[in-house]
């Protein structure tokens, strides 16, 4: 119970960037002690900045929350949207996926899709990737191969980075780029937490005859430090839930796809 009161508090801060102790107490239910204590263990867990009278997301000073921390934020929708994704990919195709716990949901469910497992032992798909949680998820499965780019590791993202994580994506040829952000917004596009992983994700997004963006509703008008593509650069939006103007109006112009995931049983 209060490891849900936790997520759905950092669910409103993504949305909002801010929240109160009385907003709490009213979405939650709870009262102003309990949502004090919930906003209290978030800060000592370095997840928000206190503030007087509530909490504010620490993405507006830099800090990245570290993988496994975001792993069980709205694990539901984000394992839909990887079910919804997985979709869209054919037998015989290369796809390029990043790092981040959307993205491995889509992994989960390529590696696990029958589809794409012939029945005469054939290669169901090719997997290039520059994340090590990525590539895990995957590599065991005969009828899938991973190609992994060079790079020096982000301790916190388990990503490649760098100059030859880039130059191992300048000859790659993708059928489909699947790519996790931090954000997206009708002004600013898709956008991520670090310059480098926004490097790398717009190398895999020049590789690809197809681009899809996948985030879950938390991400709706978000916006991350630093810019991935705009939205004219991006084909499929994979969400859990329709977008809200201005985002589906600027989506709609944009001409991009949206595919809303549907929620297991």
């Amino acid at each position: 119970m209060r490891q849900q009161r936790l997520e759905r508090i950092l669910e409103l801060l993504a949305r909002d960037g801010h929240v109160s102790v009385a907003r709490v107490r009213e979405e939650l239910g709870t009262s102003d002690a309990t949502a004090r204590r919930d906003l209290d263990s978030l800060a000592q867990q370095r997840l928000v900045v206190r503030t007087h009278g509530g909490a504010s997301v620490l993405a507006s000073s830099g800090y990245e929350r570290p993988l496994a921390d975001k792993a069980s934020v709205r694990a539901e929708a984000k394992e839909a949207v990887g079910r919804a994704a997985s979709a869209l990919v054919a037998v015989g195709d290369v796809v390029g996926v990043n790092g981040g716990t959307t993205t491995a949901e889509v992994a989960r469910a390529l590696a696990r899709a029958d589809r794409l497992s012939p029945a005469d032992g054939s290669r169901g798909f090719t997997l290039v990737t520059n994340a090590l949680t990525i590539a895990v998820e995957v590599a065991a499965r005969p009828h899938a191969r991973v190609v992994m780019t060079g790079g020096t590791v982000r301790h916190r993202s388990l990503e490649l980075s760098g100059p030859a994580a880039r130059r191992s994506l300048e000859e790659v040829v993708l059928d489909v780029a699947v790519l996790g952000v931090e954000g997206v917004d009708a002004r600013f596009g898709a956008t991520t937490a670090d310059a480098g992983e926004a490097d790398i994700g717009r190398a895999l997004a020049a590789a690809a005859h197809r681009v899809v963006v996948v985030a879950d509703a938390a991400k709706h008008g978000r916006t991350g430090p630093q810019r991935l593509l705009e939205l004219e650069g991006v084909d499929v939006l994979v969400t859990d839930r329709a977008p809200d103007e201005p985002l589906a109006g600027a989506l709609a112009e944009a001409g991009v796809r949206v595919v809303i995931a549907v929620p297991a049983g």
